[in-house]
């Protein structure tokens, strides 16, 4: 059986908004940093005054607002992980 993979995608207007497909959990947030994971990688995006507006895990798509300052991939995968903050509070 085949698994499907949400493909991932990046989408950032005037660093104010950046949106992000192919998400499969967020790990930590506040307001300077979040990080979240896709199928190959974490992402960590730093900034300042960050907000999810959107997170939808069942399609991957994901929405921040904000000044966005980076996006730095880690090149560790959170694939299988179970430290994702949904998953802490919706067990």
């Amino acid at each position: 059986m085949t698994e499907f993979v949400l493909p991932h995608n990046l989408s950032l207007e005037n660093k104010q908004k950046l949106s992000v497909s192919g998400v499969t959990d967020v790990d930590s947030f506040s307001e300077s940093k979040i990080v979240l994971f896709t199928e190959d990688d974490t992402l960590i995006v730093d900034g300042d005054d960050l907000h999810i507006q959107k997170f939808d895990k069942s399609s991957g798509e994901l929405i921040i607002d904000g000044e966005i300052y980076s996006l730095t991939y880690t090149g560790q995968s959170g694939k299988g992980s179970d430290k994702g903050f949904f998953k802490k509070i919706f067990k």
